[in-house]
């Protein structure tokens, strides 16, 4: 089947208060892709974040962004006794202070509502018992001066021992209580929405990032599945080497898993995660697949990933272990990078679909893989992806060589958007993602993420309301329409 999709974060929605919501503009967002033809819509990661704000550094694998809660929707359930728009600014950005404000809110929901949702909260958590970890470990964080977990003061509650597990669950009972509540009203917004999707034809294609951050309850919690020394300080540390984005590489300093430890377990852990993103989406994308088959371990403290060891991972036992324990499970894999002789052995014998990106195809020549014409059936192909610059940005700054080559064979269009669009749905490819910023034809102030750098621009990325309009989700339709990818006879 052929299909088309657009890659939007969920915090990019044009939401009043500085942080797309699963609220309205969701639900607009869900109608517009129908008017589209398109019957995917991407996201990033939605766990919290923390330094940086990047999706792809969550504090929990299992937990939803509180900052993705609507409290609109919370506001018109009954839930919250004061207008959002009296405390949530549209002015405001994603910052100390809209999260303070946001904070705010939400401890006002639970203090006037708790009590009477306490039992649907108690049968959330009997179900997502997983999140249980985070919850304590959210409220001992707060507790602590939202110091990192390896910098808690009292070694036994940062060490998980069982006395002081107890004794911090009693004595922030109150405070645990409130992230519960949280939790249960994100999934339920999640849900909402999820159903809505569905019954439009648009399937949800989520991001499940390979790595956790250090300071995560996942570490906290799970210590022995990680690299650590005696003191829990990672021994080695993700990144990748000198690459297309970075010539220092990139340093992510996640710590990397202890997979003989993992595969003694029959991978519980990794189990459950994609349990959980089975439930949040249609599809996942497991990012960095090529650390399923070699992973880059640089040592703790480099100062860049220059200097690092690629190590083999579990390669094909981990996929059949998924296989075997999670069928109904609709993985992609995002194999960009260094994709040795083994990651293509990998991707071959798991059958997944992996990633080209169209930027990527006119920067050599007529063999690069990435070339519009050698894109194969298998494949998700991207204009360009969130951590790429705009295909406006890239083409600003393309040598003049790019560009010959690129003209060469895309359709003249009165914009490289709108050419590599539309070559890119023309394409062989069974599934064509393209980024929103890519479908307004934005240039690089509309970069979502560079990598390899913290803070910034990074992730802040938001429509303006109003700017997918119905014009170009005619248009898009049309060209969805002409080259069969359109949805609507499936639905």
């Amino acid at each position: 089947m052929r299909r088309s999709g657009v890659l939007l974060h969920i915090t990019s929605l044009p939401t009043p208060g500085g942080v797309g919501t699963l609220g309205k503009e969701a639900f607009e967002f869900v109608d517009w892709l129908k008017e589209a033809g398109m019957g995917i819509w991407q996201m990033l990661p939605v766990g919290p974040t923390g330094y940086g704000d990047s999706p792809y550094q969550s504090t929990c694998t299992h937990a939803g962004s509180l900052m993705m809660i609507d409290m609109r929707s919370i506001y018109e359930r009954g839930y919250l006794s004061r207008r959002p728009e009296d405390t949530l600014s549209v002015h405001d950005r994603y910052s100390v202070e809209m999260r303070k404000k946001k904070m705010e809110l939400l401890k006002l929901s639970f203090d006037e509502h708790f009590a009477e949702l306490r039992p649907k909260v108690d049968e959330f958590f009997e179900e997502h018992s997983d999140l249980n970890d985070f919850v304590l470990f959210r409220a001992v964080k707060d507790y602590f001066g939202d110091r990192a977990w390896s910098q808690w003061p009292d070694t036994s509650i940062r060490y998980h021992e069982e006395g002081a597990v107890k004794h911090y669950s009693h004595i922030l009972k109150d405070e645990i209580e409130f992230y519960k509540y949280t939790q249960f009203v994100f999934f339920r917004q999640w849900r909402t929405l999820k159903e809505y999707a569905n019954t439009k034809g648009i399937k949800l294609l989520g991001d499940v990032p390979i790595y956790v951050a250090e300071d995560s309850s996942d570490v906290w919690a799970n210590p022995e599945i990680f690299q650590l020394d005696e003191d829990r300080r990672p021994i080695k540390v993700a990144g990748v080497p000198p690459d297309y984005f970075s010539q220092d590489g990139q340093l992510w300093g996640n710590p990397l898993y202890n997979w003989k430890k993992l595969k003694k377990t029959g991978y519980a852990w990794w189990l459950k995660r994609l349990k959980t993103a089975g439930e949040l989406y249609d599809m996942i994308r497991i990012d960095h697949f090529i650390g399923f088959a070699n992973y880059y371990a640089v040592k703790a403290g480099a100062k860049t990933a220059r200097v690092g060891k690629w190590e083999k991972a579990p390669g094909f036992s981990f996929f059949r272990t998924v296989a075997k324990e999670l069928p109904d499970l609709d993985i992609v894999a995002e194999d960009l990078g260094v994709v040795s002789r083994r990651v293509k052995r990998l991707l071959r014998r798991t059958g997944f679909p992996g990633m080209k990106v169209m930027q990527f195809g006119f920067d050599s020549d007529e063999n690069n893989p990435h070339f519009i014409l050698n894109i194969a059936e298998n494949c998700l192909l991207y204009t360009g992806t969130h951590d790429n610059d705009t295909t406006q940005g890239w083409w600003d700054s393309a040598n003049e060589k790019t560009k010959a080559f690129a003209l060469k064979y895309l359709p003249k269009r009165s914009s490289i958007s709108k050419s590599m669009i539309e070559a890119a749905l023309g394409s062989m490819a069974s599934t064509v993602i393209i980024p929103a910023q890519d479908v307004l034809g934005l240039g690089s102030e509309a970069r979502m993420n560079t990598p390899g750098t913290v803070g910034g621009s990074n992730w802040k990325w938001r429509l303006k309301p109003g700017e997918l309009t119905d014009s170009i989700a005619v248009s898009l339709k049309d060209m969805n329409l002409f080259f069969g990818r359109n949805t609507e006879d499936d639905t």
